[in-house]
């Protein structure tokens, strides 16, 4: 069966093209560049045992946006498989299901993208044993081809598509009351959603979210939702990225601010240097860094108080010029957050994704100017220059709609 699709194709010199350009112009799409089609493409389920879906809406995640500007690490390479149908933000109907299954044709559903050893026909490593699939350690390895995700995988296509398959545990059924422009913020949510489970902070605590796009926005709302009381300092770049953090639940949310006025925010003292931009000594408890910038990354290291921690949310690559000497002087905990899984929360352990749902369904997690843009699939290139450019359409979450 045929199908029509938005392709990425491996291409290593647009890609290096991409990067120059994004380079020089840092907000534009270049569709002409991108090694990115929309076209005609077969569709075959990898295995007959998933489930048939059509898509219904599926968002453009950051990921999406780095590798379409030549920003993903070289050196995750090996974790994709190219040609690949992009998208794995993604609400569906299902279309068809194995005998047996419990889904029905016609359910609405978000689909998990990560493809770890259950998917793969493998028994369970050390971590996905622990719940912890999205640490797997066989996603190079098994039944598929390399690829921790769908979306970027050329066996398991993503949900810029008029069809995709999933395997049925990938699947969370929807509420009838949620509306689709609720459920495709279910993936971002759940990216929120894990590091928060992972290091929920005290009541007492000071706490930075640096970065005030759809992440950062969520994360605000997950930590007031989940019910801390901690404080929740926002660094913003845009005037209504601010506004959208303070309707989240934020305490205070900084435009840009210098470090004086981070120290400041974070009850810290600023230390003047001769060189290097001054010190802080005291300051926030946790940082959540949902840029993964070499100034994100080194304020966070200046701001965190003795024993506090950086958690890198921004799916960061190469950064350099960073001075980690409060990382051993202080006695820094810097640790990353990959996709989503389960967490231990209030006692019991929780699928990440699944509680992402709850959030959404029970009206706890706002919504309201999280999803700003929609467009139609043949309109894919506007939709990427919309979430390339914030500050000159004001964008938080933009998807595509192929209802």
């Amino acid at each position: 069966m045929k199908m029509q699709a938005l392709v990425y194709y491996r291409s290593v010199p647009r890609y290096l093209l991409s990067k120059l350009l994004n380079y020089i112009r840092p907000r534009h799409f270049f569709p002409w560049v991108a090694p990115l089609k929309l076209t005609q493409v077969k569709f075959q389920p990898p295995s007959s045992e998933w489930v048939v879906l059509r898509p219904r809406m599926c968002g453009l995640c950051g990921s999406d946006l780095n590798l379409l500007k030549g920003a993903e690490s070289y050196l995750l390479e090996p974790y994709s498989s190219f040609p690949t149908i992009l998208g794995h933000e993604v609400v569906a109907e299902v279309v068809a299901a194995p005998s047996g299954s419990r889904w029905l044709p016609g359910e609405r559903v978000v689909v998990e993208p990560v493809l770890a050893c259950r998917p793969r026909n493998l028994p369970p490593c050390r971590y996905c044993a622990l719940g912890r699939y999205n640490l797997c350690e066989n996603f190079t390895r098994g039944g598929l081809a390399p690829g921790p995700i769908m979306g970027f995988h050329r066996e398991a296509g993503g949900g810029l598509a008029e069809f995709m398959a999933a395997p049925s545990q990938n699947l969370v059924r929807l509420p009838e009351h949620m509306p689709d422009e609720a459920a495709v913020l279910s993936d971002s949510l759940a990216s929120a959603l894990q590091p928060v489970l992972d290091n929920f902070p005290s009541d007492e605590a000071t706490v930075v979210v640096y970065g005030a796009g759809i992440i950062g926005q969520h994360l605000i709302r997950c930590l007031r939702a989940l019910g801390s009381e901690a404080k929740i300092i926002v660094v913003a770049r845009h005037a209504f990225q601010q506004k959208l953090a303070q309707e989240g639940g934020a305490d205070q949310v900084l435009l840009s601010p210098d470090r004086r006025e981070l120290a400041e925010a974070v009850g810290g003292r600023f230390l003047p240097t001769t060189l290097g931009g001054g010190n802080v000594e005291g300051g926030a408890d946790k940082w959540f860094d949902c840029v993964g910038s070499r100034t994100s990354l080194q304020e966070g290291l200046l701001c965190l108080r003795q024993g506090g921690t950086l958690v890198l949310v921004g799916s960061a690559g190469k950064i350099g010029g960073v001075d980690l000497s409060s990382l051993w002087f202080r006695e820094l905990r810097l640790t990353g957050s990959a996709m989503y899984s389960t967490a231990s929360f209030g006692g019991r352990q929780v699928r990440t994704y699944e509680v992402a749902v709850e959030l959404l369904a029970s009206g706890r997690h706002p919504t309201a100017g999280l999803l700003t843009h929609t467009f139609p699939l043949k309109q894919y290139a506007q939709a990427f220059q919309t979430a390339f450019d914030k500050r000159a359409h004001q964008s938080v979450k933009v998807a595509v709609d192929l209802r």
